[in-house]
């Protein structure tokens, strides 16, 4: 079995490498070259826990091979990034880009598998016409199919494995033969369904989240308003059977909830005017943040902030979408000094140092934007001593207040009286 696997990101290299783990001749490709040549020396562009030694092993038992350009295979995923343009409508020049790219390779009896999120009819209108040229019948000679990561950064080998699998074929031939190739490996259940179905499911999904942040991001501003702690009345309400309120935070990240009901919008607006507004809720969310710390300095006489988090969620080195990354460059347009830490992003960011306590030396605000587990045990009370104004705020939740409190720091978290 051949396989060939276009965009070598997050979702692609690790699926990539699963599949010639188990048995299958893959072929990766991606458009950069640094990319691709840190692969064939065994180096990673992400971090992903496993990552690095599975790739070393399927490369050295020569099941896994890298190039910038494709290579006739059996089937073909297509696991390209898929951003927002600025007006919010979705870009799929990756996807046409990647489907063009494989055209000169295909042949009789070929499966093609698009994995990246997309909005609704992409298969349809975009990848069927352009499939389409290679003379080939659809659905009889060539098989096309849209089955959607549903993994999360941090535990994706695991997920890759246990999770149900959505496919969505363009017929039943094409659902089977992606049944066939994903069950080299997935032990969760494997639904089929048509191909807008399956691309509807993987936004509806991550849709659904962005709403329930939404509410618990509006829950938080009331908290402060009306003087109440939003954690514990959230935490309290979820022990009803029938309610799961998401948790609060400095916005959304990531390139699926944050990205994914703008592909909804896009296609349906007049039908979309909740996701639109919960989609505006956490857009706007960081400046609220920013609003929050500039109110806490405002006594304090030409403050330096000190951001622990650059990435979107804990324990990754995924910045894309990160709040953080707003709430950085709208502090920095403010005139606020910043220090910035982050163990888990290796990228040069302006004002990036190598230790918390560098980042806190003369620093009169600590503010948490990312739930890395590195900075649930931090000495706070060495931090304090290198800390010009000793507060901390916390907007994860992810701190034990008492303890923060002991070491002598004012502690203040979002959703909760400031």
């Amino acid at each position: 079995m051949r396989l060939c696997v276009m965009g070598l990101g997050y979702i692609g290299l690790p699926t990539a490498v699963m599949f010639a783990k188990h048995g299958v001749q893959v072929h990766g490709v991606d458009v950069n070259e640094k990319v691709v040549n840190m692969l064939n020396n065994k180096e990673l562009h992400i971090e992903e826990p496993g990552l690095p030694e599975m790739l070393a092993e399927v490369i050295d038992a020569g099941q896994f091979t890298v190039s910038t350009k494709p290579e006739k295979a059996d089937a073909f995923i297509i696991a390209v990034p898929t951003p927002v343009n600025p007006d919010g409508s979705a870009n799929v020049d990756y996807v046409r880009s990647a489907t063009e790219m494989i055209l000169p390779y295909i042949e009789k009896g070929n499966l093609v598998i698009l994995e990246s999120t997309v909005p609704p009819k992409t298969v349809e209108n975009v990848m069927i016409p352009i499939l389409e040229k290679s003379g080939l019948v659809i659905g009889e000679e060539l098989y096309i199919s849209h089955s959607p990561e549903r993994v999360l950064p941090g535990r994706l080998f695991e997920e890759l494995v246990s999770n149900d699998r959505i496919v969505g074929g363009i017929n039943e031939k094409s659902s089977e033969l992606t049944v066939q190739l994903y069950k080299r490996f997935v032990k969760g259940t494997i639904h089929t369904t048509d191909a807008t179905t399956a691309e509807m499911v993987k936004l509806m999904e991550n849709t659904y989240r962005d709403i329930n942040i939404a509410f618990a991001n509006e829950l938080a501003r009331i908290a402060e308003k009306l003087n109440f702690d939003v954690w514990e009345a959230i935490e309290l309400a979820n022990y009803h059977p029938r309610v799961n309120i998401h948790k609060p935070g400095p916005g959304v990240g990531g390139h699926c909830i944050a990205v994914d009901p703008y592909f909804i919008i896009d296609k349906a607006p007049e039908q979309s005017k909740l996701i639109t507004l919960a989609r505006s809720i956490n857009s706007n969310t960081p400046k609220t943040v920013v609003k929050t710390i500039q109110n806490i300095v405002k006594e304090i006489e030409e403050p330096k902030i000190a951001v622990l988090g650059l990435a979107f969620k804990g324990n990754i080195d995924d910045m894309r979408e990160s709040p953080s990354l707003e709430i950085i460059e709208e502090l920095k347009k403010a005139g606020f000094k910043l220090s910035i830490h982050d163990p888990h992003v290796k990228a040069d960011v302006e004002g990036k140092v190598d230790t918390v306590e560098e980042a806190a030396k003369d620093a009169d605000l600590l503010v948490i934007l990312t739930d890395h587990s590195a900075y649930k045990d931090l000495d706070f009370a060495a931090i304090k001593k290198v800390m010009k104004s000793p507060i901390v705020y916390d907007t994860r939740n992810l701190l034990d207040q008492e303890k923060v409190e002991q070491a002598g720091l004012h502690y203040l978290k979002i959703g909760s009286k400031l």
